[in-house]
């Protein structure tokens, strides 16, 4: 296909009449389009609090049992020159 065969294909997709859209298809994309702005700010809230729960449940457990201290020994050094 050359330069003009080309030229004159795209010229007759131009030339044609655009095909009609439905009149409800605008209502019916506004309508999922609020429901997916709604859905995706309630998983983001939902997000937000298992982070924050998260972070409470670390610190609980962090502040009662201590993971940073080193546990003390379990056995006993031997006793020599008594």
């Amino acid at each position: 296909m050359n330069l003009r065969e080309r030229e004159a294909a795209v010229r007759r997709i131009l030339d044609r009449r655009p095909p009609v859209v439905p009149p409800e298809l605008c209502a019916d994309a506004v309508r999922r389009g609020g429901r997916m702005l709604r859905r995706r700010t309630a998983a983001r809230h939902v997000m937000w609090l298992v982070l924050l729960a998260a972070v409470v449940a670390f610190a609980v457990w962090a502040s009662t049992t201590h993971p940073w201290v080193e546990p003390p020994s379990t056995t006993t050094p031997p006793v020599t020159g008594w």
